[in-house]
């Protein structure tokens, strides 16, 4: 992603590659705690990673990012709100941390890297759109058979339980689902 992002940038990397700090983290790693200020955006070289919120005491997962992805919590990160997201890893991953600041600056200097982005924003509001769309028109069963069609390495990476939750669901119903296929 990072990658996609940059490289039609001539000098890119000489000018700003010392802004990009990679590093590795464990599961379960809190990178972002619901309510505080998204002060970075986060690029996956390996791992997976999950957007979730808390309903009532219900840990609730929104979305999963895996290589070659960029997550933040957007909203927070672009408006400076405080987040509607936790953002945290669900298996040991290798990440590259920009701050806000940095980025800000190169979207101001780089009108490329600024197109680049927006182009992300628009894939990520498509993302959200079908994820609404789903949950007011399909059953369990169908957003499950289109989970497991459409994103595979969703159900080979990531517990039931987290599958369970983004599905709207209890992990003994994902299980019941499962059976029935």
């Amino acid at each position: 992603m990072l990658d996609r992002l940059t490289d039609s940038i001539p000098g890119f990397r000489d000018k700003y590659g010392h802004l990009f700090k990679e590093k590795s983290i464990g599961a379960k790693t809190t990178l972002l705690l619901e309510g505080e200020m998204a002060r970075y955006m986060y690029f996956i070289r390996e791992g997976c990673l999950r957007l979730w919120f808390n309903k009532d005491g219900k840990d609730i997962t929104f979305q999963f990012f895996f290589e070659n992805q960029a997550v933040s919590s957007i909203e927070s990160f672009i408006d400076g709100k405080p987040s509607l997201f936790s953002l945290e890893s669900i298996e040991p991953s290798r990440i590259i941390a920009v701050s806000k600041k940095d980025f800000s600056q190169m979207l101001q200097d780089l009108p490329e890297l600024n197109e680049n982005f927006q182009k992300i924003v628009i894939q990520r509001l498509g993302h959200y759109a079908r994820l609404f769309l789903s949950r007011i028109k399909d059953s369990p069963m169908e957003r499950y058979i289109d989970l497991v069609n459409n994103h595979p390495h969703v159900a080979d990476r990531v517990p039931q339980h987290y599958i369970a939750s983004y599905l709207g669901i209890t992990a003994v119903s994902l299980s019941r689902l499962k059976k029935r296929l």
